[in-house]
């Protein structure tokens, strides 16, 4: 049997920030194939509360990929969907597998919103008309709970998140995943192994305390077969509002993002200035898009998603014609 998701996706990317992963999603009944392990029999413990949810044995419904990264680059996880959302006009979805620190629902500016259930599976909360999100985040009764589970209990979450959210008609699927590549990576490639995948978008700071990281993320794409679409580097100097001269705050003493592309043969899709405002902003659950359109990093946001949307337009393409 067709997965829902199939009839309603066809030609539906995913978006993954392992840092960020893009994908193109032809979707067979992949989610549903995983076995059911204990998690769901055993119940789940997240602080003595029990995450309630639809029917496990459910077809899958599917859903997207966003991921984070260390600090510098987390915060901006969130202004990608925004952007994808305002700009393009999609129906874009987030989803924050980050289980056990999930920082999306603050970013948003959607702190203490809950989850609805229907006959249909879970309700995404929705930030505009057409940009849903889902977190373990809503399931809490505080966002100063603690997620204390091992990797099946993240697995078996992931999975339903994956099979029981209602998106709706959707465009873009976007996945918020922690820093790594621990058992929420490896889970969400191995339930979606049958999708069509575009690419992975890593997203680095210029230190090469976080340039080793990413390199260990880009290897993790080649292993698992996943394209990388290219890096993007955030906090790549401050220019001053005033005089607009540009100054090296985290100076790159390792030649930063651009000469570690370079050495990998991996291209650098842009890079972002720092700007107290966007930090500013995601404490608040404010757009720093609409705070700031005309700021340095905005436009940078601007250029680096439409040099990513072209990448995306590209495959579909190139996909269209083999099949």
């Amino acid at each position: 049997m067709r997965s829902w998701l199939y009839d309603k996706l066809v030609h539906t990317s995913l978006v993954w920030k392992i840092n960020l992963l893009i994908i193109s999603f032809y979707i067979p009944s992949t989610v549903a194939d995983c076995s059911e392990t204990d998690w769901a029999s055993e119940g789940g413990i997240i602080c003595q509360t029990h995450i309630p949810g639809p029917d496990e044995r459910r077809e899958p419904r599917g859903a997207s990929l966003l991921g984070g990264a260390r600090a510098g680059t987390r915060s901006r996880a969130s202004v990608f969907p925004v952007g994808w959302a305002a700009w393009f006009v999609f129906q874009v979805a987030l989803l924050d597998i980050d289980i056990c620190g999930p920082s999306i629902p603050k970013m948003m500016g959607l702190e203490g919103e809950q989850v609805h259930q229907s006959g249909s599976g879970w309700s995404p909360v929705y930030v505009e008309e057409n940009l849903g999100v889902m977190s373990v985040g809503f399931l809490l009764s505080s966002p100063d709970d603690a997620v204390i589970w091992r990797g099946p209990k993240k697995n078996g979450l992931i999975k339903q998140f994956l099979r029981d959210v209602d998106w709706g008609e959707i465009d873009y699927l976007i996945v918020d995943t922690p820093p790594g590549t621990s058992d929420e990576h490896l889970s969400i490639v191995q339930y979606l192994s049958a999708a069509h995948i575009d690419g992975a978008v890593i997203i680095t700071t210029p230190q090469e305390v976080s340039l080793q990281d990413v390199r260990k993320e880009i290897n993790f794409c080649h292993k698992v077969k996943l394209p990388v679409i290219g890096v993007v580097e955030n906090m790549s100097g401050f220019i001053c509002p005033k005089c607009k001269k540009e100054s090296q705050i985290f100076p790159p003493t390792t030649g930063g993002a651009e000469k570690m592309c370079q050495n990998l043969n991996v291209s650098l899709l842009g890079k972002v200035p720092l700007d107290p405002q966007i930090g500013k902003s995601c404490d608040k659950g404010q757009s720093f898009l609409a705070e700031a359109p005309e700021s340095p990093a905005t436009l940078s946001y601007r250029s680096i998603i439409q040099r990513i949307q072209e990448y995306c337009d590209q495959h579909h393409f190139q996909e269209e014609k083999i099949i």
